[in-house]
């Protein structure tokens, strides 16, 4: 059973890059058809799915972050990282990864615990 565990730092000033990683075990990220995404929660607001890295190693990312957001991935470590750059306090959310299966932006089947960032100076 697949299993994905975020890692990061809680904390991040405005203007700063975020970068989360999550940790996959349980299966590789390189296996056909899967597609590893990362999707936050802002307080009181409704998931809102940031971008994925497909099997293949290509990305795709929402309109509304793309300026902003890059996946990478190391396949040596079965790791995909967010870079999120210039944050802002509306960036402050609990982030998630999760795996999906066919596309990357929908039917998400196993989901890390998620982890929360407050941007503050």
């Amino acid at each position: 059973q697949v299993q994905l565990q975020e890692s990061g730092p809680g904390l991040v000033k405005p203007s700063q890059t975020l970068s989360l990683t999550c940790t996959v075990t349980g299966g590789s990220i390189t296996t056909n058809d899967y597609y590893w995404s990362w999707i936050r929660q802002p307080p009181g607001k409704g998931l809102e799915w940031m971008g994925a890295i497909g099997s293949s190693g290509r990305t795709d990312y929402s309109p509304s972050l793309k300026s902003r957001t890059s996946i990478s991935r190391d396949t040596s470590k079965n790791q995909f990282t967010l870079h999120l750059t210039s944050v802002t306090p509306e960036d402050t959310a609990v982030y998630y990864c999760a795996r999906s299966v066919g596309g990357s932006g929908e039917g998400f089947d196993s989901w890390g615990q998620g982890t929360q960032v407050i941007v503050s100076s």
